[in-house]
Formats: structure tokens, sequence, C-alpha cells
């Protein structure tokens, strides 16, 4: 199975574009920070992950602003230059209420 579910703040947007297809595309850049347990230890842990929403969720996330907490769900997969691991977003939450 590969699903990731990640409370981040969105650091960075791109401009929209457009796959070949014609579906909107919109790439991003999240930020994460918590306190984890592991082997029964706390462990800080940070980081930055690119992502990309297709369809849908871009008009969505092309309006959040930056700096603002969200959830999102995803999978993970290669970026297009074969490079690293790019996190796509199939799910959105705004949680900037609830903190």
């Amino acid at each position: 199975m590969n699903r990731v579910e990640l409370s981040a703040t969105v650091v960075e947007r791109g401009a929209m574009r457009y796959t070949p297809a014609g579906l909107p595309a919109l790439d991003l850049r999240l930020a994460h920070e918590s306190v984890l347990t592991e082997a029964g230890h706390p462990r800080k842990v940070r980081l930055e992950l690119k992502a990309v929403a297709v369809g849908d969720l871009t008009q969505r996330l092309s309006r959040t602003e930056l700096g603002r907490p969200v959830v999102v769900s995803g999978f993970l997969a290669s970026q297009r230059n074969g490079r690293g691991l790019m996190l796509h977003i199939t799910e959105l939450q705004d949680v900037s209420s609830s903190y």
C-alpha cells in the first residue's frame, strides 16, 4: 500500500500548469515539524517535501495562503526527473481553524 497522510504548511507554490491531458496541475513545497516516538524515545522530525496536486484540488490549493496549516493525503511517486520522491496530493483538509 502506498498511502501518506501529513500535517504540514504550504511554504512554496508554483504557477498553475496543465498536464498533456489538459488537467490543471500545481507544484508545491510542504514543510512538516513534529515530535514522534521512535524506539521508546522522542524524536524531533523536520522535513520539506515536494508535492503536486492535479485536477480539482489545484483550485483550492492555489488559494491557500503560504504558511497555512493543512492536512494532505496521497501517495508517493518518483519525481518527473527520476530523482527523489514527490507526494501526489489526492485529499486536502484545511486545519487552520483548529490552531
